[in-house]
């Protein structure tokens, strides 16, 4: 279980201070729930994400703990070190927007065709309950051609998950290398 600290002051000059000792600030929220702002180690908040095995993961902040999922996150646009993080609490029975990764398995036929394999959308937005969110699209590539799209229709949505993308839109696909 990952690990915080809960933030007395949110001025300015606490959040560098925070930053230059190895800290991540973070907000924690959800629906009906009363805002917590926390602050985690960075490099402990990093390893903790590369190892987690599901969307919803448990945080500790103070006395409390919550099951939370990464909503968004800040980098910084010079250095690329992670800045800020925004983390939802996943109530159960309330539905929500979460973004789901998408997974691959196998080799598209299109690449001895001069093709070159892209993810259009390596994570699909869906909304549902946090009991019905899948873990991930698991895709099979093995018979895309050049050319070849796999799209949002084409995927099986679990039973009370609804992506709100459009239909038409290709989440991977192999195109003609020039």
């Amino acid at each position: 279980m990952l690990e915080g600290i809960v933030r007395d002051s949110m001025t300015k000059q606490a959040t560098k201070t925070l930053r230059r000792d190895g800290y991540l600030v973070a907000n924690i929220y959800g629906k009906g729930f009363e805002n917590v702002n926390a602050a985690f180690k960075r490099n402990e908040f990093i390893k903790f994400l590369r190892n987690k095995s599901t969307i919803a993961f448990d945080v500790k902040v103070g006395d409390n703990t919550y099951k939370v999922v990464v909503q968004e996150y800040q980098k910084c646009p010079i250095t690329s070190d992670l800045l800020h993080v925004d983390l939802m609490v996943a109530q159960p029975g309330v539905r929500t927007t979460y973004k789901v990764p998408v997974t691959v398995e196998g080799t598209p036929k299109g690449l001895k065709n001069k093709g070159l394999f892209v993810f259009h959308k390596k994570r699909l937005p869906v909304k549902c309950t946090i009991e019905n969110l899948p873990e991930s699209f698991h895709l099979q590539i093995a018979g895309l051609d050049t050319g070849d799209n796999i799209l949002v229709r084409n995927l099986t949505m679990p039973e009370g998950v609804q992506c709100f993308l459009d239909p038409r839109v290709p989440v991977v696909g192999v195109i003609k290398a020039k």
